[in-house]
Formats: C-alpha cells, structure tokens, sequence
C-alpha cells in the first residue's frame, strides 16, 4: 500500500534529511484523540489506572473491547481517559499519513494552503509494522473501566485510533512509537518534537503545492535530482476542482539525462548555465500553453 502525507516545506525538509515527525494525542488538531468515554460503575473502589500500550498489535472486535454507542449512564465520561492520555503524551508518539493525495481540504489544513506538499510512502518496509487504519463513527467510542484494569496492562493503541465520521474525508492511517525509540529535537507548543528516521527507500515521490515558493522548488529539486524519488508539482487542473500532476522528474536519478520541461517546471531552471537553461527560457517564452498556466516567477 502506498500512503500520504501533508506537509510544510519545513516538514518536508526533515522527511528528506531523513526523519519525520511522532506527535503525542495532545498535540494533534482533534481534542477527542484517543479519548472515547469510560463507565466507572458507581460504587467501584477508586483506584489507579496502570497500564501500558501495545504499539503495533491489531485491535480486537469492537463488540469485545468497547460497550453499544447507545449505552447511557450517569457514570459514564471521559474524566478517568483524560488521565490517560496524559501519560500517552509522556510515553507515545503518533506518525499520520492518509490514503488520499488529491484532498483539497488537506493540501489547504496541513500542506501550508497549498504552499507545502505531498509525500507519498511505500508502506511494506518494516519501518511501517504496525500500520493501523483509522476508524470513523457517528458516535463516540465508550469502554467500561474494566478494559483498562483487567487487560494485563497491555492495550492495542489502535483500539482508540476512533475518529468522529467529520474526518472521515481524510482515510488516515497510522503507526505508534515509544517516545525513547525517538530523537528529541525542539519543541513547539508546549509538546516536545520527536524525530524518527525514515529510509529513504520508503519515499517514492513528492509532490510539491500549486503555491509552493520557486526558491523552494529548486531546493527540493537539489535534494531529489540524485534519487529514485519522483517529483512534481501540483499545478491547477484547466478544468474542474483538481491539480494535474506536472512532473520535474520521474523515479529515477537524472544522471546524464535531464528534467521535465513544461511552462510550469521550466521555471525552476531558468536561470541555470548551459542547455537546461536555455531549454527553460525557450519553454517559458515559446510554448503555446505558457500564457495559461500559472507561473511562480
């Protein structure tokens, strides 16, 4: 399976030096990650919730694991979770990609308004075990106290990878890692920033946002040149709501070859000395489609 990820240029930066992002449940955009409600039947003894979380097993039926969406208690809430995921936030780290690399929503949330771009993965390398697929639902998951004290203490975190079906649009997918497996490397709103290195042999392409900045374009193209990773650049499509792919490159190192010229890759290499250069400008000045397209000069 191949998956995708959005991304800043910044992202995009560290996904191709080698590491991308873990990020705790709490520092994600939903407040409701990995936070279903929990029965606490009255008169149950208080006592501390211990346990620890099985990053990559596959989660059980749901009908085993987790009471009916419609079951209504007055001792049912979220209060017991919330301490959950707080020590989650101390221990796991979350990497996110998703099964789509046309979604506008997303190219405009998380690819910096059309300004960052599209990783696509190859997901059978064993840096992807593990891989757990979201699960959208009307309602919000609901678990009776018991799943966390009689369990032994190891939960599968897929069975609260549950989203509300208003992001269903993003057919995410995801892999957990201990916070210890990764390198700290900053922080940003108050939650540390965890990096784990990726291989480049899971990278197939990127494609770079139909705003994405010329300078940007040419560093991206210096770092790919060499590499079997294709590039392209999202460009708006003539015709309906969507991009056309306009390939820099394909899968493959350039070598003694040379890029794709079209009247909008020319761009990134019209002040280059010699043929690529002077390929370039005749592109940009002569092609009959030049006038049409959208050039980031």
């Amino acid at each position: 399976m191949r998956l995708f990820k959005y991304v800043d240029m910044a992202g995009l930066q560290r996904v191709l030096t080698g590491g991308v992002r873990f990020t705790q449940p709490g520092a994600f955009n939903d407040p409701f990650e990995l936070l279903p409600e929990i029965f606490v039947p009255n008169g149950t003894a208080e006592q501390p919730i211990s346990i620890s979380f099985d990053l990559i097993g596959p989660r059980r039926p749901s009908d085993l694991v987790s009471l009916s969406y419609d079951f209504e208690d007055d001792y049912c809430n979220d209060v017991q979770s919330r301490d959950v995921v707080r020590s989650l936030n101390e221990n796991v780290g979350i990497f996110c990609l998703s099964k789509n690399n046309d979604s506008l929503l997303m190219w405009s949330h998380y690819a910096e308004q059309y300004a960052g771009a599209v990783v696509e993965f190859e997901t059978d390398h064993k840096f992807f075990e593990g891989l757990i697929e979201v699960e959208y639902a009307s309602a919000r998951p609901k678990k009776d106290i018991s799943y966390y004290l009689s369990a032994g203490g190891h939960i599968p975190i897929a069975e609260l990878c549950v989203k509300s079906d208003a992001w269903a649009y993003e057919s995410e997918y995801r892999i957990a890692r201990s916070l210890k497996a990764c390198e700290r490397a900053g922080e940003n709103k108050g939650f540390g920033v965890y990096i784990q290195k990726v291989p480049m042999e899971c990278i197939k392409s990127v494609c770079l946002g139909e705003r994405s900045d010329l300078l940007e374009q040419r560093k991206i193209w210096e770092l790919l040149k060499d590499t079997s990773i294709a590039m392209s650049i999202a460009a708006i499509s003539n015709n309906g709501f969507g991009f056309r792919w306009e390939y820099v490159k394909y899968d493959s190192p350039v070598g003694n070859g040379s890029p794709i010229f079209t009247p909008r890759t020319a761009h990134i290499f019209k002040n280059d000395v010699g043929q690529w250069g002077d390929v370039a400008r005749w592109t940009i000045e002569h092609h009959k489609l030049s006038k049409i397209a959208q050039m980031l000069a």
